[in-house]
């Protein structure tokens, strides 16, 4: 093994992860150096103004039908089991361990060192080790990057070993295709394989945290987070496509991290140290931020439309994906904090892009609202975004990011609830979806409604406004805000013909209820009571 590519190098050496026999070992190259690795070795092109941009092969997004956690006697009475959390064997997965690591025998290979979660008294050391240099960069963009003198002494707590280009057997192996991405509790290991999509690595640890913080009395969260000039904080839940990366990064307001933290007794922490923003027509206008972060040496594009001759790029073409993709160090939003630290949150907004048409631009939520909302984590699907869609379809992903949650969502919801009660929290809910009708009839709601209500909420303009309680899921909706026309708060009376509206309410309203059986063994009272009438 040669070891002399590397930047600073940890004592702690890769045999003790299974690997021998390799070709170069690149310990935590910086930036520049990983772009020369990148471009030497033609996994992507430098455009204008310093951005990479790569490819990502047939995957542009996350394999979640392929990912699975080992079924060993540690943990296994912890895993909410299922369609989520698939087990595998602990034999099945020291046999593809074995192969795998065979396979990358006399290869180059990244190794990055790094921390998740900005809290000293929780934070995780990992180590990436990847096939690919852009990937090792995605690494070094999206975590924590730990000192030089802590890499000599670094020991990593979970290790991901992420092989692009080794694939697995199904029928020898017990996985589903040939991609993999498994999660190794006992062995504190991830592998992955047969996927160049990189959000990959990111989501196995977020879900690693989600494992291990609950054990420390720690919620975590798939949220963004800012912090005004007043200290106040305020946490932005929401799936993807509903507006939580770009609401989080208002240049009013401090970004303490767009995607994953937790929440302990000092307040919230970033699990990051970068953000990973979808890019598809993203603008300078609405959103200059994360526009101008495409403009900046060290930013990875992924599947971005270029042009060849200019090298500029075009965020508006989805030639290759819907799910463009940006990753990036957190300083480059100029207004980052750079701790990744926040108080206690006073303002907790859930987000939900309502392709029904039904929920409110906003609505003040009851913390049994709350549990019941995070439980059901909603958002929609639009029709024409899958083939056979030809009209909105519920996405329930519970506490607002099912994937990566591997215990019972009653656990996150009874350290959330703890939390809102103790720190006397508010919550709302804001539709970035449609009003006027359901997606095809109605209009999306405009952005600028949208960042005036949230400026509305953090800054107490909707504290004591008159309310008006919505009927079929007790919302309650505000008369009044500032920078929002009256007449589309309440939604009902944006449609042409309410009856229609009330038919579609009681629709959505029955989904919820559907939906939510899941949970009704393990729920309160007091939850089940905040559930939609439906009448």
């Amino acid at each position: 093994m040669r070891d002399d590519h590397f930047e600073d190098h940890s004592n702690y050496g890769l045999e003790n992860h299974g690997l021998s026999n390799l070709n170069d070992v690149y310990w935590n190259l910086n930036t520049s150096a990983l772009y020369e690795q990148i471009i030497t070795h033609h996994e992507g092109i430098l455009v204008h103004l310093g951005p990479l941009v790569v490819r990502t092969g047939h995957h542009t997004g996350r394999s979640a039908n392929d990912k699975f956690v080992v079924k060993e006697p540690g943990s296994e009475n912890q895993i909410w089991w299922g369609k989520i959390n698939r087990p595998l064997s602990p034999e099945k997965f020291d046999s593809l361990h074995k192969h795998m690591m065979m396979q990358l025998q006399s290869q180059d290979v990244y190794v990055q060192d790094c921390f998740v979660g900005a809290s000293l008294s929780h934070r995780l050391p990992v180590r990436v080790i990847s096939q690919y240099a852009w990937h090792n960069l995605f690494a070094r963009n999206m975590f924590i990057q730990a000192t030089a003198e802590e890499l000599v002494k670094h020991v990593p707590a979970f290790t991901v070993i992420d092989a692009p280009k080794f694939h697995a057997n199904p029928a020898v192996d017990g996985t589903n295709s040939e991609t993999f991405i498994i999660i190794n509790f006992a062995k504190k290991l991830v592998l992955i394989g047969g996927t160049s999509y990189a959000g990959e690595i990111k989501k196995s640890l977020f879900t690693v945290m989600n494992y291990l913080m609950p054990q420390k009395d720690v919620l975590p969260m798939h949220c963004s987070a800012n912090i005004g000039a007043a200290g106040d904080t305020a946490i932005f839940f929401g799936l993807s496509g509903t507006g939580k990366t770009t609401l989080s990064a208002d240049s009013s307001r401090k970004l303490i991290g767009d995607d994953e933290h937790g929440w302990d007794e000092e307040g919230i922490f970033n699990f990051e140290g970068g953000c990973y923003a979808k890019l598809i027509n993203l603008s300078p206008e609405a959103e200059p931020e994360i526009y101008e972060t495409t403009r900046r040496f060290g930013s990875i594009l992924e599947n971005v439309a270029v042009n060849a001759k200019t090298r500029r790029v075009d965020l508006c073409d989805s030639l290759f994906t819907e799910n463009t993709r940006g990753s990036y160090p957190i300083s480059h939003i100029p207004n980052a904090t750079r701790d990744g630290k926040g108080g206690q949150p006073k303002n907790v907004i859930f987000l939900s892009a309502d392709a029904f048409g039904v929920l409110p631009p906003v609505a003040k939520l009851t913390h049994a609202q709350a549990m019941y909302h995070f439980l059901s984590g909603y958002t929609a699907k639009v029709a024409g975004t899958e083939r056979g869609v030809t009209e909105p379809s519920p996405n329930f992903s519970t506490c607002y990011g099912a994937p990566f949650m591997p215990l019972h969502p009653q656990r996150y919801a009874e350290l959330l609830g703890r939390n809102l009660a103790k720190y006397n929290v508010d919550v709302w809910l804001v539709n970035t979806g449609w009003s006027g009708g359901p997606y095809g009839v109605g209009s999306r709601m405009k952005i600028g409604f949208t960042r005036s209500i949230i400026n509305a909420v953090l800054n107490g303009a909707l504290k004591n406004v008159p309310m008006t309680t919505e009927p079929f899921f007790g919302l309650q909706i505000p008369k009044e805000c500032p920078g929002v026309p009256a007449d589309i708060l309440n939604t009902r009376n944006t449609w042409p013909n309410q009856a229609d509206y009330d038919a579609q309410a009681k629709k959505l309203a029955g989904m919820f209820v559907e939906n939510f059986k899941q949970f009704a063994d393990k729920a309160t009272p007091e939850i089940l009571a905040a559930a939609p009438k439906g009448n």
